[in-house]
């Protein structure tokens, strides 16, 4: 029986990377030794020459990457695009305008993470599938953690880096993690009044699955303030619901999701106060974590998210 062949950009985004090495995981988890797999690491650059001289069934990789690749070197495998970005910004692709046409193509597939969001697109082969991870990556480690909260991502804005900061100063005995690649913890520090609260809360960048799982078990609560799309729920969510720790969300539409075992946020306010809740709250607390794993175990694991989208593309109709 032939192989199935599939041709997997690994981006350079650091967020792109995770969701991608979570799709990479997800095509050997549903297809074993049936599959074989290349990946082209596009951070570490090289001659994607010699990777291009192969008869692939399938590209896939995050935002506009595969397709680029696909259309620009004349690949005739089918492509599988995973957007959990806004297509029609420069957050996907700083050209997505020269792009934007290929998602039209009868063989490409676009999978989107917004429920909302998505309606703005037309394209044939256009499919709403919010974040999903590897589960038997990110899992309960079984460890005390060290920190009480934890946040991933930039402080880029004015909003978020004040919100952050304020809610150290409020809660001024817990002890927090930020992560972050070092050019925004450098633009943070300079723009922070109170640079101690940015100093002692950071601790380095993560760029891979295993780092982050770590990372996760190591707090006990997380919080989010979503960037992007209108009711989805980030990567981070996921992330955190497979570990078994606490995520406190911004609000969202799609904490329907979740059946309403997943707390949020609706201002500084409310969220110090959870946070303070949920702590001192273990029974809750568990109660919470189990439920929202099992609803992300059934409908958030790789394995049968990326049998899903490669269903898509092997359809008769497709």
């Amino acid at each position: 029986m032939n192989k199935l062949k599939v041709f997997v950009i690994q981006p350079v985004s650091i967020a792109g990377r995770l969701i991608v090495s979570s799709i990479t995981d997800g095509i050997r988890q549903s297809f074993g030794d049936k599959a074989e797999i290349t990946v082209f690491d596009e951070l570490f650059g090289g001659d994607i020459a010699p990777f291009l001289n192969r008869d692939y069934d399938i590209i896939t990789g995050y935002d506009f990457s595969p397709a680029k690749i696909k259309v620009g070197s004349g690949l005739k495998a089918k492509c599988v695009c995973y957007f959990s970005d806004n297509i029609d910004s420069k957050t996907s692709e700083p050209e997505w305008e020269k792009y934007f046409d290929y998602l039209y193509k009868d063989d490409i597939y676009t999978f989107f993470w917004d429920r909302e969001l998505i309606k703005k697109y037309d394209f044939k082969n256009l499919y709403y599938l919010p974040h999903f991870v590897n589960f038997e990556v990110y899992k309960d480690a079984g460890i005390s953690p060290e920190f009480d909260v934890m946040f991933a991502g930039r402080l880029d804005t004015d909003f978020r880096l004040n919100f952050f900061l304020e809610l150290r100063k409020r809660l001024p005995d817990l002890k927090f993690a930020w992560y972050a690649i070092e050019r925004h913890y450098k633009d943070a520090l300079a723009r922070a009044e109170d640079k101690t609260l940015i100093e002692t809360a950071y601790q380095g960048f993560i760029d891979n699955e295993e780092s982050m799982a770590r990372a996760i078990n190591n707090s006990k609560i997380l919080f989010n303030m979503n960037a992007q799309g209108i009711s989805s729920l980030n990567y981070r969510t996921i992330q955190s619901v497979a570990c078994k720790r606490l995520m406190i969300s911004d609000e969202r539409g799609e904490l329907s999701l979740f059946e309403g075992n997943m707390p949020y946020y609706t201002d500084i306010d409310d969220l110090a106060e959870k946070i303070r809740f949920y702590l001192s709250n273990k029974k809750e607390y568990k109660r919470l974590t189990e439920a929202c794993y099992i609803i992300g175990c059934k409908n958030h694991h790789s394995k049968e998210n990326v049998k899903y989208m490669f269903d898509k593309v092997s359809a008769p109709d497709a």
